[in-house]
């Protein structure tokens, strides 16, 4: 690919594409997708994919010569008063534009999409047939995702499965459940999903697979299984389970865009390291 050819695509072609992949429409109604910084008339000749958009994240999409990084989390998803470079956020966005580096976003309407975050998510876990928890705007499109397995796993299997899928976070898969229990269907949703835990096709299965539960959220539905059935759960690193959609992300976007497109392979989860008491002295 020559210079020229890279350099003939605009910001405004490259925002086209984009919206074909993962239509905004599609984003829930409290997200923030879509152009944060850039002109759309400047050209594009390298893009580089992240979850999170932090200095250091930044600090790498230039170093690989980027003039356009697409975030799945929005930069600016709560209102901001200033953008002084005294703030993460200020510091951010003026690093951007003094580097001429564009800034897009694509979150919900991301996860939604047939190839989305969820999707990802399954397809790694070798779900069969699997199809969204909750229908969106168009077939096949929606949020979460639930399937069944090939053949079925003990939920420990399962949780060592993901072990092994995801990349490697101070906080692993953790899990409430009968490690033995046999596992057929599964439900999950890439990020923080326990605004799907009620939901009957999440009910109905045998695990549901998401991010950041909290504590009463996960115990009034674990008791309400026991004593009525439910899914056992387990909870993911939500950073983790969304950088796993990245690698599809650029592989869709170099198919439709003279474009080079490299993935961030920082760990940008907030959590660093756990202890674990082993016994008493």
């Amino acid at each position: 690919m020559s210079e020229a050819s890279a350099a003939a695509v605009s910001l405004s072609g490259v925002l086209e594409v984009l919206e074909a992949l993962w239509p905004e429409a599609g984003a829930e109604d409290w997200d923030a997708p879509g152009l944060v910084v850039g002109d759309p008339e400047s050209p594009v000749t390298s893009i580089h994919l992240m979850v999170d958009v932090t200095p250091e994240s930044v600090e790498e999409a230039l170093e690989h010569g980027a003039d356009l990084i697409v975030a799945h989390h929005p930069l600016l998803l709560r209102g901001v008063t200033t953008v002084a470079e005294s703030t993460y956020k200020g510091h951010i966005i003026a690093t951007l534009i003094r580097a001429g580096c564009a800034l897009v976003t694509a979150h919900t309407n991301a996860d939604a999409v047939p190839t989305g975050t969820s999707a990802r998510l399954a397809d790694l876990l070798e779900l069969q047939q699997h199809k969204p928890i909750t229908e969106g705007l168009q077939p096949g499109h929606g949020l979460g995702r639930v399937g069944t397995l090939a053949q079925p796993r003990s939920l420990y299997e399962v949780a060592v499965a993901l072990g092994e899928i995801l990349p490697h976070t101070a906080i692993g898969p953790v899990v409430a459940g009968d490690p033995e229990a046999m596992i057929t269907t599964v439900s999950l949703c890439a990020g923080a999903g326990d605004s799907l835990i009620s939901h009957p096709a999440v009910t109905a299965s045998d695990v549901y697979i998401t991010s950041d539960l909290r504590h009463h959220v996960a115990s009034e539905a674990r008791e309400q299984a026991q004593l009525w059935g439910g899914p056992a759960l387990i909870t993911i690193s939500h950073f983790s389970a969304e950088w796993l959609w990245l690698a599809q992300a650029a592989a869709e976007l170099e198919a439709r865009v003279d474009i080079p497109v490299s993935v961030s392979d920082l760990n940008t989860d907030p959590w660093t390291f756990q202890v674990q008491r082993v016994g008493d002295e």
